[in-house]
């Protein structure tokens, strides 16, 4: 069911080398960025109908407009089931608790006497954030998205999920995202909310859409964040420039770096959360108990057995190019392994996992021991589940309140303070054969370049 890589016994390689003996799925956006131009385009030119045409061709439903209806967000919420209610709130609670801790203030630093530079944090002023809504439903993105943006204080949110078939949204004749998606906006007081997927939806949030007769258009965003498919990851390439993204998603994935003490019926339970996800999902285990090994294997054919969604998620999986388990000769060829993997979610389950988290350098979110488990962190940890997938945890973070404020530096200098150093600006201008920039500042002094005090 579920591959093994054994690099026991000899020195293990660095860099990408180690890299490349590792699992991870094809992914390739480059190849579908043709498929998602003529898409874009088609949006630019024509607008709502080009994105209401694309609904009908990969949702397989005509929407009579974008616009999600107020009172179909409000029956949402009013129809929503209470445990679900709860839990939705309490994610929100938890999450706005961490987010909030994240908000940058500003700063001002003293260069010199009479000359300061101030950093300022100002949120983009308009995000469109993005919900899947293919083979599962995730309320828990919008919660992940929204959070944030709402704690960095940006003024206009807007909400794009797929629209579902009938019978979800049935009075409507289907044609709405999924129920418990709009619910989950009406909670979080988002309602400006459209029915739209794919690369569609990226586009309509570039170029924006007018308004008609009948509703209103959606107004171009600065920003477009949000997990989805290879399609919905190709137009934030194509489209980035005219819009911000945070990352361009791929596959989800779990690495677990064990020992023996681990459980491996924990382990392999984790392992199946993640591959519930879709077909390309990644699960790897990296683990120096041969032991360990063959039990978490023994685990999930036992587990997978009785679990839902078997043939046409997990087990291609697990069986897939992108799960493994990797027997290492010892913990510390293991953290070695994960580093070099970059995983979107890690945990850690050894004897003295803090310990070993703290030297993890490249992982979305890291969770510690038995008792922090992915399917926390998903929901109810408080942090977000919008990671770095792909390995690229080596250079990108999580969404957080950061990524919805950018850092403007207000430059603040009196005369004395720029005469001070006004030889060095000009020194280094004529360096590079910029001489106008160093007669910018000979010009505030009578063309006479102030003497070094």
């Amino acid at each position: 069911m579920i591959s093994r890589i054994d690099l026991r016994g000899e020195a293990l390689p660095e860099g990408s080398a180690l890299r490349d003996l590792l699992p991870r799925a094809e992914f390739d956006v480059e190849a579908a960025l043709e498929t998602v131009r003529p898409i874009c385009e088609d949006v630019r030119h024509h607008g709502a109908a080009a994105v209401i045409e694309y609904g009908e061709k990969f949702d397989g439903v005509r929407v009579p407009g974008l616009r999600v209806p107020a009172e179909a967000l409000a029956r949402a919420l009013d129809e929503l089931d209470p445990a679900v209610r709860a839990a939705l709130e309490e994610s929100i609670r938890r999450a706005r608790l961490v987010h909030r801790d994240q908000r940058r203030t500003t700063h001002t630093t003293q260069v010199v006497p009479g000359g300061t530079v101030t950093e300022k944090w100002i949120p983009v002023d308009r995000v469109g954030l993005y919900v899947p809504g293919g083979r599962a439903v995730y309320p828990s993105s919008v919660v992940m998205n929204v959070v944030p943006a709402q704690e960095a204080g940006v003024a206009g949110l807007a909400v794009a999920s797929p629209p579902q078939k009938a019978p979800f949204n049935s009075e409507w004749g289907g044609g709405l995202p999924h129920p418990t998606i709009l619910a989950a906006c009406a909670l979080l007081g988002v309602d400006e909310v459209y029915a739209a997927g794919g690369a569609q939806a990226v586009a309509m949030f570039a170029y924006g859409t007018a308004s008609t007769a009948d509703e209103p258009g959606c107004e171009p965003v600065n920003l477009v964040t949000g997990p989805g498919n290879i399609y919905v990851a190709a137009a934030k390439r194509l489209l980035k420039g005219r819009i911000g993204i945070d990352a361009e998603a791929g596959p989800t994935e779990i690495a677990v770096l064990a020992d023996a003490t681990a459980d491996p019926a924990h382990v392999a339970a984790d392992l199946i959360s993640q591959a519930e996800h879709d077909p390309m999902a990644a699960s790897v285990l990296v683990t120096d108990s041969e032991a360990l090994a063959e039990a978490v294997e023994a685990e999930l054919k036992t587990q997978v057995a009785a679990s839902k969604h078997v043939d046409d998620r997990i087990v291609p999986a697990l069986a897939g190019r992108q799960s493994a388990i990797v027997l290492v000769t010892d913990l510390e060829d293991g953290l070695k392994v994960v580093d070099a993997y970059g995983a979107e979610h890690l945990e850690i389950q050894t004897a003295d996992a803090a310990a070993l988290a703290d030297r993890v350098r490249n992982a979305g979110a890291i969770f510690v021991g038995p008792w922090s488990p992915v399917s926390l962190g998903d929901y109810c940890a408080g942090s977000n589940h919008v990671l770095p997938t792909g390995g690229c945890a080596c250079h990108s973070s999580g969404l957080s309140v950061q990524s919805f404020l950018r850092g403007v530096h207000i430059v603040d200098y009196t005369r004395d303070a720029l005469a001070d150093v006004a030889h060095h600006v000009v020194t280094l201008a004529e360096a590079e054969d910029l001489p106008a920039h160093g007669a910018a500042i000979k010009a505030r002094f009578g063309w006479k370049v102030p003497e070094n005090k």
